[in-house]
């Protein structure tokens, strides 16, 4: 499950890998009242966030690094926001990843420059969505399940093929199936 993290609005995406492509399962965002005070508007959000690991039973929950900007008050909101995902997950016995901007943009589009649309076009064209998932935050959180996704797979393959080495399993060097 991916985050886009925010008070007021804050994105999740749910994906799954099948063989060797992945598929949306839900996305979209939980939102917050703005004349709500924060320590109720964090509640709301940890509440549904223990609401959706319930309900999807995800592997991981993965949420899209803090990215400091110049405003600090959004900076330190974005924060919070995190951080009651991250006290849902590990309530939950969920394992927790963080990922940066560029390291999403990176693998999604293949380039840490990547521009907002493009990120989800591409996002669209990897869950083979007939149009862009809305809103914006919905697609944003679907990018970083889709990071995670990908990275947890190299992950998984790279334990594994580890795992085999130290048992004294070495049949020699390892080839690609074709």
């Amino acid at each position: 499950m991916g985050i886009d993290p925010g008070t007021a609005n804050l994105g999740f995406g749910v994906v799954r890998i099948e063989g060797g492509h992945m598929v949306a399962l839900d996305g979209g965002v939980i939102e917050t009242k703005p004349d709500q005070a924060a320590e109720k508007r964090l509640s709301h959000i940890h509440g549904s966030i223990i609401e959706l690991l319930e309900w999807h039973q995800p592997n991981a929950l993965a949420i899209e690094d803090l990215y400091f900007g110049k405003n600090v008050g959004s900076a330190m909101k974005v924060g919070q926001a995190s951080g009651v995902c991250m006290l849902a997950a590990a309530q939950k016995e969920t394992e927790c990843f963080a990922y940066t901007p560029q390291a999403i943009k990176t693998a999604v589009c293949g380039s840490g420059n990547a521009g907002k649309r493009q990120v989800q076009k591409m996002v669209a064209t990897l869950l083979g969505l007939s149009e862009i998932p809305r809103p914006d935050h919905a697609a944003d959180a679907l990018a970083v399940a889709i990071c995670h996704g990908g990275t947890a797979g190299r992950r998984d393959a790279i334990q594994t093929a580890l795992a085999a080495r130290a048992a004294g399993s070495d049949q020699g060097p390892m080839r690609m199936a074709s």
